[in-house]
């Protein structure tokens, strides 16, 4: 299966408002290359990594199911 979404990068962050705790990054996802997801999440690199992975992951799934289901004529 082609990977239509992929981890763009993911950096440290300073919190985002109104939260509290460290350890905070940024990641961005890059679908098709052109189009961008954003956000934030908490905790080590490695477990931050590993979320994005699974969101990625699920996103590309769906993303193959949709395809699979364009209309006949």
């Amino acid at each position: 299966m082609k990977q239509t979404y992929e981890i763009a990068s993911i950096q440290r962050a300073e919190p985002p408002p109104d939260t509290e705790g460290s350890n905070w990054y940024r990641y961005v996802i890059a679908f098709e290359g052109t189009n961008t997801i954003q956000g934030c999440r908490q905790g080590s690199l490695k477990a931050v990594t590993s979320a994005v992975e699974e969101i990625i992951e699920q996103l590309n799934e769906r993303h193959s199911k949709k395809r699979g289901r364009e209309k006949k004529s």
